[in-house]
């Protein structure tokens, strides 16, 4: 005589995924996966074989997972189950970024300062951006998007700046 416990191990209740770039899957009793990996991506890549399809029938057993294409991100399934995605996503610095931040950064060193202008907020943002960038030749997307709010908020006297929406647009295509 068996119980349940013994029935679901028997009877599997796997896991398919058509395909999975990063992230976190986990499935069955107590199970448990994570990720903290750093990611470098670029524009996303054009993909000649088209989306990733899980085949007819493949479905898994009671409390399983099936996940057609995941980018990142993390699945659980199951009792007690845990998938953790604790990935961080970074943005290549293109030459064209580094050269978008350099000539913001002379601008706002040139800039008349007002007091809530913002510009000294850009201005200390720019200097992480690169720093993070000549250290480990990427940066985080939060750091650009947290920029891009910065220079197009309307807010702030930064985005006034003539090389402020060079630098937006430029941000705004590598987090597309």
């Amino acid at each position: 005589m068996t119980d349940g416990r013994e029935r679901q191990r028997e009877g599997g209740g796997g896991i398919v995924i058509g395909r999975m770039t990063g992230g976190a899957a986990a499935s069955g009793e107590g199970a448990r996966a994570e990720d903290r990996s750093e990611r470098v991506s670029g524009p996303a890549p054009v993909r000649a074989d088209g989306p990733a399809r899980v085949p007819a029938g493949a479905a898994p057993g009671e409390g399983g997972i099936a996940i057609a294409e995941m980018e990142g991100g993390a699945a659980a399934a199951g009792q007690d189950a845990e998938a953790v995605d604790s990935s961080r996503q970074l943005i290549a610095a293109t030459p064209e970024l580094l050269a978008a931040v350099r000539t913001l950064r002379q601008e706002t060193a040139v800039a008349v300062r007002a007091p809530g202008d913002g510009i000294a907020e850009v201005d200390a943002e720019l200097g992480e951006l690169e720093e993070e960038a000549w250290q480990s030749g990427s940066v985080r997307r939060g750091r650009l998007a947290r920029l891009r709010s910065l220079l197009t908020g309307g807010a702030a006297a930064a985005g006034a700046l003539a090389s402020a929406a060079e630098a937006a647009e430029t941000i705004s295509r590598l987090l597309a």
